[in-house]
């Protein structure tokens, strides 16, 4: 008796030594790594299918992210990361649902910072329990992947992290839908739904500037946005940026090209959604400033003409980007919105950031009316949950939109915002507009 009850003295105290150290990193924000819990505890699955990154790839590296998860993965520089949110604090369980494909291989995973090291051998699919942290802060978690060695070709397959543990039993957040894997690794795209003026509106105007170090690769800053069509700036290419204006197909029928700016590129497009595309190849800058100006009336004969154009204090004038004949369709602008989205799903992991300013709206009688509120929405990734990382507000006196990045401190779709009146009406000659 008497060693047993030593032993549970013993026991005791180290219990309380990792509470004690629990919570002083509750207070710091810090994850620790926790004894182990029962590893049953580990039985949400997390495909990395929908919610992994490659987040740095090696030179030469040849990792790729699949349907069925990661493969391919043979060298030590690549990093993989793997997000989820959760909505409560507590310990955390972290497992992986891998193969080592031929031979041994070891692994370094990273939850929030502490690093554990998984020992994987043979070619059947299993379960390796990795370890567990204390979470003290709800919200996104990065766990991180990077080979140390293995005696293989690759390291291993990974299908899925599995997760458990009191952290997870207030509602976990990631991509379950692999219908949609697609969407929810480009992130959630959210949009301006601007408050307007009645009226016939003919001219929409706005001004755009994307932060330095927030034109991400993949993204599309969209400027003017109405019911049949926007017009914003791209980044397409670590070489390339362009100036973009399109126009939806009508149901029965396809728009028409009328004319072009110099330099500017027109056809048709496809894929979500068919219509005429016009762009102009231009360097725009992060940090500066860009004017956008649409113009929509009805021709008279059962079609509107949508014209717009691009000004950029670089080149000091308004260019053409182009003009599109929508047939069968009788109206003026409508539905004015702006939004932010990123293009394509391996660059889903990364932030971007855009204010919206001094947008006007100028109805047919010659009035100029300046927008100053907007709700604030998500697009389908959003709405189902898959994603969380999305904001929009007013900063500054402008509005913005945020987006990717996992990070947490998100705004309800829904939300209203308003933002001071600048009166700086535009100053611009419209019947000189090339």
């Amino acid at each position: 008796m008497l060693k047993k009850n030593r032993l549970a003295g013993k026991t005791f105290s180290f219990i309380g030594i990792v509470i004690f150290v629990a919570l002083l990193c509750y207070q710091t924000g810090n994850t620790i790594p926790l004894p182990p819990q029962s590893f049953p505890e580990t039985t949400i699955a997390i495909p990395l299918a929908g919610n992994g990154y490659i987040t740095q790839m090696a030179s030469g590296g040849s990792a790729e992210i699949t349907k069925n998860g990661l493969s391919k993965w043979a060298d030590t520089g690549s990093v993989i990361s793997i997000f989820f949110r959760l909505e409560k604090t507590g310990h955390l369980q972290v497992a992986l649902k891998a193969k080592a494909i031929s031979g041994n291989s070891a692994i370094k995973v990273s939850l929030n910072g502490t690093d554990f090291s998984v020992r994987l051998t043979g070619s059947e699919n299993k379960t390796w329990f990795a370890g567990t942290v204390a979470i003290s802060k709800p919200g996104y978690i990065k766990v991180d992947l990077q080979g140390i060695s293995k005696t293989g070709t690759y390291f291993a397959d990974v299908s899925d992290i599995l997760i458990g543990g009191s952290a997870t039993t207030g509602g976990v957040v990631f991509a379950n839908d692999p219908e949609n894997f697609y969407w929810s690794r480009r992130g959630p795209s959210c949009h301006l739904n601007y408050t307007i003026p009645h009226g016939d509106k003919e001219y929409f105007y706005s001004e755009l500037t994307v932060p330095e170090g927030e034109d991400k690769m993949s993204t599309y800053f969209m400027a003017n946005g109405f019911g049949e069509g926007y017009m914003g700036i791209q980044v397409n290419s670590p070489t390339e940026r362009r100036v973009l204006f399109s126009v939806w197909d009508a149901d029965s029928g396809k728009t028409i090209l009328v004319r072009k700016g110099e330099h500017v590129i027109a056809q048709g497009f496809g894929g979500e959604g068919t219509g005429g595309q016009s762009y102009l190849v231009f360097n725009w800058k992060a940090g500066t400033t860009y004017k956008f100006l649409t113009h929509g009336k009805p021709d008279g004969e059962g079609n509107t003409i949508y014209t717009s154009w691009f000004f950029a204090p670089e080149a000091g004038n308004w260019k053409l980007v182009a003009s599109w004949k929508r047939p069968n369709t009788h109206t003026f602008l409508t539905r004015f919105h702006g939004f932010l989205e990123n293009f394509n799903p391996n660059e889903g992991y990364r932030e971007r950031k855009a204010y919206w300013s001094n947008q006007w709206i100028r109805l047919a009688n010659g009035t100029w009316t300046e927008v100053t509120a907007f709700t604030f929405s998500v697009d389908a990734t959003g709405k189902n949950k898959q994603r969380q990382d999305y904001a929009g507000g007013v900063e500054n006196g402008k509005f913005f939109l945020r987006m990717g990045g996992f990070f947490n401190d998100k705004v309800s779709p829904g939300s209203g915002f308003t933002k001071p009146a600048t009166r700086q009406q535009p100053a611009i000659d419209l019947d000189a507009l090339p």
